[in-house]
């Protein structure tokens, strides 16, 4: 049988739902100035996270949720543009890294304060600082869950 959502759980579920969509959109418009994706933003931080500045392919396509594919794709404007480059590993040849350039580390810390204004201002302050333990603790509970396997 069926556990239909309550009034209130639908509510929530269709706001939130509609409002995703208007804050990707928000925050892609205050980074494309900067000549910027959400998804090139992404790839720079991850890599600018990394001691060397790089991580092996197939480890950044799972940080970011990406076949290899959708990653080579992902990569090749950031290539074209010079930010990132990919190196093969001098121990292994069958693996590749993804690099943040120098000019790509430039990119990022001069679109980085843009970026943290937008979050700062489309989500830290509608809903504050409480709001937003709430909803680390809120999707942190979300993603054990998604975590978990599925039981047949």
């Amino acid at each position: 049988m069926t556990k239909w959502l309550t009034r209130a759980e639908q509510d929530a579920w269709r706001v939130f739902l509609s409002t995703l969509p208007d804050l990707m959109a928000a925050l892609e418009a205050d980074i494309a100035p900067h000549g910027l994706t959400m998804g090139d933003y992404e790839v720079l931080v991850r890599l600018s996270e990394t001691a060397e500045r790089r991580l092996r392919m197939c480890d950044l396509a799972g940080q970011l949720q990406l076949s290899p594919s959708g990653l080579t794709r992902r990569l090749d404007g950031l290539v074209r543009a010079g930010w990132v480059d990919r190196t093969s590993s001098p121990d292994d040849r069958r693996v590749m890294y993804a690099r943040l350039t120098d000019d790509g580390m430039r990119k990022l810390e001069v679109a980085a304060p843009d970026h943290v204004a937008s979050v700062r201002r489309h989500l830290v302050e509608p809903i504050g600082a409480a709001g937003m333990q709430q909803l680390g603790q809120l999707f942190t509970a979300v993603q054990a869950h998604l975590s978990q396997p599925v039981l047949a």
